[in-house]
């Protein structure tokens, strides 16, 4: 099993995603540092909007690595998770068997083309549909395997992942274990909506990601919006940290005040923040909070 060269260190990490334009803290690069050191699932959770699934993002960008991305919800399975097996092609080749064809027990090959060969197993990896793991564990190439928002799946779902990350190998009843060649980089996303297994864990290295101060959101906000003035920039990430500090329905992530910077620029040095209020504040209610407290008064 090979695996990716990491950086020498928290800040060559750093480094390397801030090449990427994905600006990490020291605990953060820390952690992602460990992770590729140890050659360990790397368990990120946070309020939504804080940059989880950024990382993966950046490090495939980084490597020059594809992006395998499970977006996880409420009845995930290992059928659209894992794996599945191709039924139609299936039956195309018992009806083909049965027919006899050139001959008594001919089928068709998997493309559904007459074949020479009888069908004799109808398990076999040619029937075989790669879902987003398989599809991580076999890749010939280094991969980021990105599972996100695991905390949307049901519990019973965590239990599929724990032989993926503490050996990164699947095991199919019907084609054996099948061990990763390429062992990938895996970064797992939780908005905390729920508990995570211990089991899993154990099996990960955590982090709790953070909203980032608002000199340095200031800068996240420049490196994303390289047009965008510092005034505007430090006027836009020190109202959002008002707002992150009062009682409301959903707070904004980082991607929210990117938004809310670049709307200013659409409407100019001029405009006040409350005209592009609907690039940051999503709920009804909580707009209305806002503008009755006077919250952004004076920013």
């Amino acid at each position: 099993m090979t695996t990716f060269s990491g950086p020498a260190n928290p800040a060559a990490v750093a480094a390397l995603l801030a090449g990427e334009g994905y600006l990490a803290g020291e605990e953060l690069a820390t952690a992602i540092y460990l992770g590729l050191a140890l050659e360990s699932p790397l368990l990120l959770e946070g309020e939504a909007g804080v940059g989880k699934t950024e990382v993966a993002k950046a490090l495939a960008s980084a490597y020059g690595s594809r992006l395998i991305r499970l977006q996880c919800h409420e009845g995930i399975d290992l059928a659209s998770a894992l794996y599945d097996w191709d039924y139609p092609r299936q039956l195309l080749s018992i009806r083909a068997a049965e027919s006899g064809g050139a001959g008594a027990g001919a089928g068709l090959d998997p493309f559904g083309r007459p074949g020479s060969e009888p069908v004799s197993d109808l398990y076999r990896r040619e029937f075989l549909l790669r879902r987003p793991l398989l599809e991580a564990i076999e890749s010939p190439e280094p991969v980021v395997l990105l599972i996100d928002e695991l905390d949307r799946a049901d519990e019973e779902f965590e239990a599929f992942l724990l032989e993926l990350l503490s050996e990164f190998q699947v095991t199919i009843p019907e084609l054996g274990t099948i061990r990763a060649a390429q062992r990938p980089i895996v970064v797992i996303t939780s908005n905390r909506t729920r508990e995570l297994h211990d089991a899993l864990k154990r099996r990960c290295l955590y982090h709790w990601i953070d909203y980032p101060s608002p000199e340095r959101e200031a800068r996240i906000v420049r490196e994303r919006l390289p047009g965008v003035s510092d005034e505007i920039a430090l006027r836009v990430c020190g109202a959002v940290a008002r707002l992150r500090g009062e009682d409301l329905y959903k707070l904004p992530g980082v991607g929210e005040t990117i938004a809310w910077a670049q709307a200013l620029l659409a409407l100019g040095p001029e405009a006040g923040l409350e005209r592009g209020l609907g690039a940051v504040l999503k709920v009804r209610e909580d707009i209305d909070r806002v503008r009755e407290r006077g919250i952004l008064e004076g920013a």
